[in-house]
């Protein structure tokens, strides 16, 4: 069983930070697990949830590219992928940086999901809960503490 360490997210740095992580994550849409690593990222930024980030071989052949992007102070432009499942396609569902900024730089081309989108996240063997709101999209686990940013009204501190 995944044992993650206490975390408070009050105490996550400003600005965001990149770091490795080795745990096993796993992804899963329409009863397949479309996403495996040992070799992620994760992002943590004060009063986010982390953001998980998977190496673009440890992702099946399941992603869509879409027009548009967003941008991020930290990270740079993102692109958007819609992910197609045996039955259903999740749109927007997935993000990349492609040139991110010099402290991302290691992530460059690495994938996030919104696990509000997908059928099942997990960090080892801990089911994640989307972060709130429809904007951020980081993973909840029960190791967090402090209040999560992404619920109405807190958007923008």
């Amino acid at each position: 069983m995944t044992s993650l360490p206490i975390e408070d997210v009050q105490s996550y740095p400003r600005p965001a930070v990149l770091e490795p992580f080795a745990e096993p994550l796993s992804i899963y849409l329409d009863d397949a697990r479309i996403a495996y690593t040992l070799r992620g990222y994760r992002v943590l930024e004060t009063h986010h949830a982390p953001t998980y980030y998977f190496p673009p071989d440890d992702v099946a052949d399941v992603l869509r590219p879409v027009t548009g992007s967003s941008f991020c102070e930290w990270k740079g432009v993102a692109r958007y992928f819609d992910v197609s499942g045996a039955r259903h396609v999740a749109r927007r569902a997935a993000w990349c940086y492609e040139h991110p900024s010099a402290a991302f730089r290691p992530m460059a081309g690495y994938l996030a999901f919104y696990a509000a989108c997908m059928q099942r996240c997990l960090v080892g063997d801990i089911e994640v809960i989307p972060q709130p709101g429809d904007f951020y999209g980081g993973w909840v686990t029960p190791n967090l503490r402090g209040q999560i940013k992404g619920a109405p009204g807190t958007r923008h501190w």
